[in-house]
């Protein structure tokens, strides 16, 4: 009897989709520290949903979705940001200010996007402020 595996998105195994999505975090985090952000939290939870990576950048509170692909086959991983998706961020946002004691003058709600080629190094298009 063939084993049934759980498939994520593109069809593909969920353990190989939450491999590639935590690769692309940890590429995500590397970037944002190269770029002097301080991550300050990564895959918080609660009842709401999920914060991918939370950072600050100078005076600044960042919020950040994370979308992996491995290629742009089914449209670029930013695509995949929706109004609503924003509006969940925001939820969430507000949810870790809640639970945190951190204060900043500004926040802000970021995308990146991580493309993973079959080789070559990886790419972050980083979209600061969509939301």
């Amino acid at each position: 009897m063939a084993e049934v595996v759980p498939m994520g998105n593109a069809g593909m195994p969920h353990r190989v989709a939450r491999a590639v999505g935590d690769y692309g975090e940890r590429v995500a985090c590397a970037h944002l520290e190269r770029r002097g952000y301080e991550v300050l939290d990564r895959n918080w939870r609660c009842r709401l949903g999920e914060l991918d990576v939370v950072a600050r950048d100078g005076d600044t509170l960042v919020f950040c979705e994370v979308k992996t692909r491995r290629s742009d086959r089914f449209g670029g991983p930013a695509e995949a940001v929706t109004r609503p998706k924003l509006a969940r961020l925001r939820r969430l946002a507000v949810a870790w200010l809640q639970e945190h004691d951190e204060r900043s003058a500004r926040i802000r709600i970021d995308v990146l996007a991580v493309v993973l080629p079959r080789s070559g190094a990886a790419t972050v298009d980083h979209l600061e402020g969509v939301a």
